[in-house]
């Protein structure tokens, strides 16, 4: 009973870590009372968009050294 007490402690100890990471959750939430399942879905939607983001910067990164005449295979070499 102990470790479950423990473990439910954890959980609750880093959802609240993920809530202050979520602005946006303050604006539709008293911030004592936003449920977990909130949380864990605005977390998820967050890092979906910024997988988008790196996908889209990445896109342009190479894009724009392969404009600048940069030998693209040398630098994904230098990347492995």
């Amino acid at each position: 009973m102990a470790s479950s007490k423990f473990r439910d402690d954890k959980i609750k100890n880093l959802v609240l870590k993920l809530h202050t990471l979520l602005p946006q959750l303050n604006h539709k939430f008293d911030h004592s009372k936003v449920p977990i399942a909130e949380i864990l879905k605005e977390t998820c939607d967050c890092i979906k968009k910024l997988e988008r983001e790196i996908d889209d910067l990445s896109e342009r990164l190479w894009e724009q050294l392969e404009s600048m005449g940069v030998d693209l295979e040398m630098v994904k070499r230098g990347l492995n």
